[in-house]
Order: structure tokens, then C-alpha cells, then sequence
């Protein structure tokens, strides 16, 4: 039993050392791809299509509140469950961001929760472009 249970300590560790939370160099690549086209290169809302938009595109750079990222709230916008409050509904799902594999991410409860890969890089990229 003492060995059954080593064994399966062993394999947890191995699988969490695996596993690691992109940074924000990943995220900057998905952003590029998929959100500088409306809310800019620099992220504060004026790429080229910022124009034809209505409402426009928020400024990125200013997400967190008294030095507090909002990581949950980042998260549920970006994948499309939660845009109440949001002016207008014009922002589109990024299905292949919620593909792959995921990896464990605090949104600041203190549980880790598993989170896709790419959403989790796009986030890493977001929180790293915060106004200082």
C-alpha cells in the first residue's frame, strides 16, 4: 500500500512539472492573431478596424483596478460566457482559443482552475500590458 502510494505521488509530480502556465510572449503571438485587428498593436483600442466599430474597442491597457487584474472576469469575456455589462455584443468568440491542452490557473480564489492553454497565454499577454 506504502508503495501504491508513493508511486501515485511520484505521478503527480511528474504531470505537474509538465504542465506550466505560458507567459506572456505565447499570449502576445494569439493576440496579434486575433485582437489587434480591432483593439490595436499596443491593445488600447485603436486598431485599424477601431473605426467601424461601434461601440469601439476597449483600451486593454487599463483593465486592472487598483493594481488588481481582474483574471476571471478577463477570462469570461474573452471566451464568451460573460459579457453582461459590456457595450454591445459586437466582440466574437474565439472558438480555437478554448481547444488544446489546459493548463492550472488562479483567477484569484485561490483554486486553480484548468484553463486552456491559449486563453491562458492571451490573459499572461493582457496582464503584462497593464498601465502602470
Amino acid at each position: 500500500m506504502r508503495t501504491m502510494t508513493v508511486l501515485i505521488a511520484l505521478a503527480v509530480a511528474a504531470c505537474a512539472q509538465t504542465i506550466s502556465m505560458p507567459d506572456a510572449s505565447e499570449g502576445a503571438v494569439i493576440y496579434n492573431a486575433n485582437c489587434a485587428q480591432c483593439h490595436g498593436a499596443s491593445g488600447k483600442g485603436d486598431g485599424p478596424w477601431a473605426t467601424d466599430l461601434s461601440p469601439r474597442p476597449a483600451d486593454l491597457t487599463q483593465l486592472s483596478k487598483a493594481g488588481v487584474f481582474p483574471r476571471a472576469r478577463v477570462l469570461s469575456v474573452i471566451d464568451g460566457y460573460d459579457r453582461t455589462g459590456l457595450p454591445g455584443q459586437e466582440m466574437p468568440e474565439f472558438g480555437l482559443l478554448l481547444e488544446g491542452d489546459t493548463v492550472p490557473v488562479d483567477v484569484g480564489d485561490g483554486v486553480f482552475t484548468p484553463t486552456p492553454r491559449p486563453l491562458a497565454a492571451l490573459m499572461a499577454y493582457l496582464q503584462s500590458i497593464q498601465a502602470q
